[in-house]
């Protein structure tokens, strides 16, 4: 195949870490764009647009309580961790370029430079209109849900509350305008764990979920990408307000 340019782009963590290393696994270091937090009052307004004042500040609530929650999920991350031999630092061979959004024009000069020859991103922002449309090459997310049922947010806990685990799992698609909304390349589903939560969903759907990566790149690069139906229902899905987020787990240990 010859030596093939992926760049990856993320705003960093350790399920994106686990990701983006096991493509370099296979086809060598990676550029990879690392975009800047975004601030959490820009955040909290964009999201108080969709969902209201009063929905936004419940969500909010839950993220704090979810950051104290890390301290008691660090055991169930590093088995996951271990179990999968994953690796969620960058590895030493990735050119890691840090820029203030993966929607700035620092991003698309990286990648108007790098002309790669196809863009992973992981947890990073949505790509808005203007940024996809200074891309050429091929633009896949990988998703923490099963689209187009759990697009957007916390995927794994809401197919848990929604009594729904056959849906727990991820998903690699083609990048449009829309949230999650682009054609499926391939879907991983996944038995939960009782021992996962909102917290360390995301690290038990990674695990499961590097080869269905590699496997969409590979596709991709042989130009033999093809996308699969679907008939789910769809849904975009956000962080719980905290009332809702506290009943759930103490009425039916669903954290």
């Amino acid at each position: 195949m010859g030596k093939k340019n992926i760049v990856a782009i993320t705003a960093g963590g350790p399920y994106p870490w686990a990701i983006i290393n096991a493509v370099g696994d296979k086809y060598g270091p990676v550029t990879v764009v690392q975009e800047q937090p975004e601030s959490m009052v820009h955040f909290l307004r964009r999201r108080a647009r969709k969902v209201g004042y009063i929905s936004v500040l419940g969500q909010f609530a839950t993220m704090i309580v979810s950051r104290f929650g890390k301290k008691f999920a660090r055991r169930r991350e590093s088995e996951i961790i271990n179990q999968f031999d994953l690796r969620v630092t960058p590895s030493p061979e990735h050119r890691i370029i840090t820029v203030p959004s993966a929607n700035s024009d620092a991003c698309v000069a990286v990648v108007e430079n790098e002309k790669p020859d196809v863009i992973l991103l992981a947890g990073c922002r949505m790509l808005n209109r203007r940024t996809l449309a200074a891309i050429s090459a091929p633009v896949i997310n990988y998703h923490a849900g099963i689209n187009p049922k759990y697009r957007g947010m916390m995927g794994g806990y809401w197919s848990r509350i929604n009594n729904d685990e056959e849906n727990y799992g991820t998903t690699v698609h083609f990048v449009d305008e829309g949230v999650d909304t682009g054609s499926i390349i391939y879907q991983t589903r996944i038995k939960p764990s009782p021992s996962d939560t909102i917290v360390t969903d995301a690290m038990a759907m990674a695990a499961h979920s590097r080869e269905m990566c590699v496997r969409a790149i590979d596709d991709i690069l042989n130009g033999q990408a093809k996308t699969l139906p679907t008939d789910l229902p769809t849904g975009q899905w956000f962080h719980p307000p905290i009332w809702s987020y506290l009943w759930n787990g103490l009425t039916r240990r669903v954290w």
